[in-house]
């Protein structure tokens, strides 16, 4: 896989990557906190704050002061969540900011008193914010100008493309959008990696000067071989600085990696921190299952997407909401359907559950199984409604028909939107 572009001209335009929404989505790659980011970082020699995570307002105050004596001015400490926007966010407990500075490691501690076990609510995160379970606490450096540095993948360079611009420390997708040439990008031959004279370039096109341009080259050659040991999808430095020691610092990191990658980077994807997601999300990746919750009162068990996403067109037709996308995909076991049928019972706000099942590969009297045996194993209390088609679709029809559970059957899909919208109503 090789750029196409020119690697030594840079492009203004970008599509930057997508930011934590408010409405939950489902997980595509893993997430890790900041003070996780910069002790990877850390291995691979790209420079960053010396600072220590802490879960408690004791351990907050004991590692500022160990910093403290170890020559830092002035602390930091920022509330560890999976969501941009901290220091403008709220706490639900009236603390404001997640992301103060101090030069009394008292302070420290009393501030991670106030953030821990609160949840922070940003304008990433969702309305109910994120619990704050740890904080990072670090020295503060000073710098004079803020920068934005970034290494992804981008389809339009076939590879890793290095992003940067003059604008950093805000939200590099509004500087992009209000001024495009703003955002400078290079894209990087992946046979050969990343070369001097563009990392050069790019430190020159930053403004770096005298032995801060070697010294930003370094950081940027370090970045991007993190970049690719670590399978990355992306590395998002913002602010990038210049400290007034001379040094090339990284402020603040955002680390983001392909789950198809996990095999091979074990180490990495064991610091998974699912206290950060929907738990529903967590339980149907460990059953094997894609799901996404949303709004609505229908829950929704198909099994593929396109099929998912067909099913809930229909059931907005007919006047219904669903609740969730949750595919069990082709050649789901009972087990999982059951497991499914637990994670859809388990939303409050489902009050209906739709089953639409094409069978193909998996047959029809496999999944209407494991629909009996979830709907009496875990005692279901709303209805459901069932459309099978495929595969021994008539045996699957016989042992739903012979269940003795009440489920409510259709012969095609907008039948079953119809009935699973007035099995609601009724």
């Amino acid at each position: 896989m090789m750029a196409m572009r020119s690697t030594s001209m840079f492009a203004p335009e970008l599509k930057m990557p997508g930011t934590h929404s408010t409405t939950r989505t489902q997980r595509r790659f893993l997430d890790l906190h900041e003070y996780q980011s910069k002790e990877i970082m850390a291995k691979y020699n790209v420079r960053v704050q010396k600072g220590y995570m802490a879960e408690s307002a004791e351990q907050a105050t004991a590692v500022s002061q160990k910093l403290v004596d170890e020559g830092a001015s002035e602390i930091v400490i920022k509330a560890q969540i999976h969501a941009g926007g901290r220091g403008k966010g709220h706490f639900d407990n009236g603390f404001k900011g997640g992301v103060h500075l101090s030069t009394d490691p008292k302070k420290i501690g009393e501030v991670a008193g106030k953030m821990l076990g609160a949840s922070l609510i940003t304008k990433q995160t969702p309305p109910e914010g994120q619990k704050t379970l740890k904080v990072l606490v670090h020295e503060a450096i000073d710098f004079e100008r803020e920068l934005y540095l970034a290494f992804l993948m981008d389809r339009s360079f076939d590879g890793p493309v290095m992003v940067a611009s003059l604008q950093g420390g805000m939200d590099i997708e509004e500087v992009a959008e209000r001024d495009p040439t703003a955002i400078l990008k290079v894209g990087i031959d992946i046979t050969t990696g990343i070369q001097p004279e563009q990392t050069r370039d790019m430190a020159i096109a930053l403004g770096f000067e005298g032995d801060a341009i070697a010294d930003a080259q370094e950081q940027m050659t370090n970045m991007y071989k993190m970049f690719i040991d670590l399978d990355c999808t992306q590395i998002e430095i913002n602010p990038f600085v210049v400290a007034t020691n001379g040094s090339v610092y990284c402020v603040d990191a955002k680390l983001g990696f392909d789950d198809n990658a996990s095999f091979r980077q074990k180490d990495v994807f064991a610091l998974r921190d699912t206290s950060m997601e929907d738990p529903r999300e967590v339980a149907a990746s460990k059953a094997d299952l894609n799901y996404v919750g949303l709004d609505g009162s229908i829950g929704c068990m198909v099994n593929g997407a396109g099929l998912a996403m067909g099913t809930m067109d229909i059931i907005s037709l007919h006047g219904g909401s669903p609740a969730n996308f949750l595919d069990v995909g082709g050649s789901a076991s009972e087990h999982q359907v059951e497991e499914a049928f637990r994670i859809l019972t388990n939303d409050p706000k489902v009050q209906a559950i739709l089953v639409n099942i094409f069978g193909g590969i998996m047959k029809c009297d496999v999944i209407a199984q494991g629909i009996v045996n979830a709907a009496k194993n875990i005692n279901l209390t709303v209805p459901l409604v069932v459309r099978l088609e495929g595969t021994n679709v008539e045996l699957g029809n016989e042992i739903l028909a012979n269940s003795g559970v009440a489920i409510i059957t259709a012969d095609n899909l907008d039948q079953a939107a119809v009935k699973a919208v007035a099995a609601i109503s009724a």
